[in-house]
């Protein structure tokens, strides 16, 4: 299974988007499988440029991808993006523990992002805790209310398990109006037809 097939899980490419860390104190103590770091010792640029080089070979070159952004956080532990990106890495390999992990690593170093927290909805969903992965995209809505593959998979999901409520209707107008693909907006009008809601 490569990161291609996993409908809805979201790369952060742009490495220098978000104004992750930047104020944030370091925490040594508890740094898991990587290298402690102080403040000083950070590499934030590198950091940005290996997650960027991994983005490019997470379906092609997984391994080396996987290599490129443990260096990128051994360079700065507290560069969200790769985080987000070794968790996506970790699902396609079918780790849901170590890509729940990093997708929350990644949550908590990116707050106004709704890519970490859309895949480890995601990946709360594949570990069969249809509760919590509902949950867990509304959060993702919360922060970005307008995230389209969020109210797909949220959509899906809560249609899927008969757990639809005030918001369905609503994410499905989107869908058809905006989804993602022809196949989505066709879905979510079979769906409005069906009563889906």
């Amino acid at each position: 299974m490569n990161a291609r097939t996993l409908a809805g899980v979201l790369l952060v490419a742009a490495a220098g988007c978000l104004p992750v860390g930047c104020g944030m104190s370091a925490h040594t103590s508890t740094a898991g499988p990587y290298s402690p770091v102080s403040e000083g010792d950070r590499d934030e640029a590198k950091a940005a440029r290996l997650t960027k080089q991994a983005a490019t070979l997470i379906d092609a070159k997984p391994d080396e991808a996987e290599k490129l952004l443990r260096e990128a956080l051994n360079a700065d532990l507290y560069h969200g993006p790769a985080h987000n990106n070794l968790g996506v890495v970790y699902l396609a390999q079918g780790k849901l523990y170590e890509a729940a992990g990093e997708f929350e690593w990644a949550r908590k170093l990116m707050p106004g992002h709704p890519d970490p927290r859309m895949n480890l909805a995601f990946t709360l969903e594949l570990a069969g805790k249809t509760d919590d992965a509902i949950s867990t995209y509304a959060g993702a809505l919360e922060v970005y209310p307008d995230h389209l593959p969020t109210m797909q998979a949220l959509a899906r999901l809560q249609l899927r398990s008969g757990r639809t409520d005030d918001r369905t209707r609503h994410y499905l107008d989107e869908i058809v109006m905006r989804g993602e693909t022809p196949e989505w907006q066709e879905w979510a009008r079979a769906q409005q037809a069906r009563g889906g809601h």
